[in-house]
């Protein structure tokens, strides 16, 4: 009887290190926020990422609830033509910060549930690769923020 307690003990140490193991305390959002886009069904989302951990971490994708799908995506200059394209995914080295904002990487919102206007919150969920998650809340900030 107690080797079926202590196995039932190590196998539930095991399942709560897996489960912590899915989340990533290393990695660090701030500055999460979005451009209002009234009367649109698309939006960017930015942020601020800094990877405190010892080993790089990787952004396989994102989802919202406010969106039918959302990505990361990279806007660039290219002689004088502008693009953009999808950027997934997205590794952060140890040490390092990546930064989403207007005119390079950003995260695309389509197909929003409503439009959003300033105040709003959306909730987007960075997915990482080897199966953990991240929640942050950006908030909506006028369309003429930068």
């Amino acid at each position: 009887m107690q080797t079926r307690a202590v196995l039932f003990a190590a196998c539930l140490a095991l399942l709560c290190a897996g489960g912590a193991a899915a989340q990533s305390p290393a990695l660090q959002v701030t500055d999460a926020w979005v451009r209002a886009a009234p009367g649109a069904d698309v939006a960017a989302a930015y942020f601020t990422v800094y990877n405190a951990g010892g080993t790089a971490v990787t952004l396989s994708g994102v989802r919202s609830a406010l969106a039918a799908s959302a990505m990361i995506h990279e806007s660039k200059l290219d002689h004088g033509h502008s693009s953009m394209r999808p950027h997934e995914p997205l590794s952060v080295a140890p040490g390092a910060t990546v930064r989403l904002a207007p005119g390079g990487l950003h995260v695309m919102l389509l197909k929003l549930v409503h439009p959003l206007t300033a105040g709003d919150e959306v909730p987007l969920v960075l997915l990482l690769a080897g199966g953990g998650t991240v929640a942050v809340t950006a908030r909506v900030r006028p369309l003429s923020a930068d």
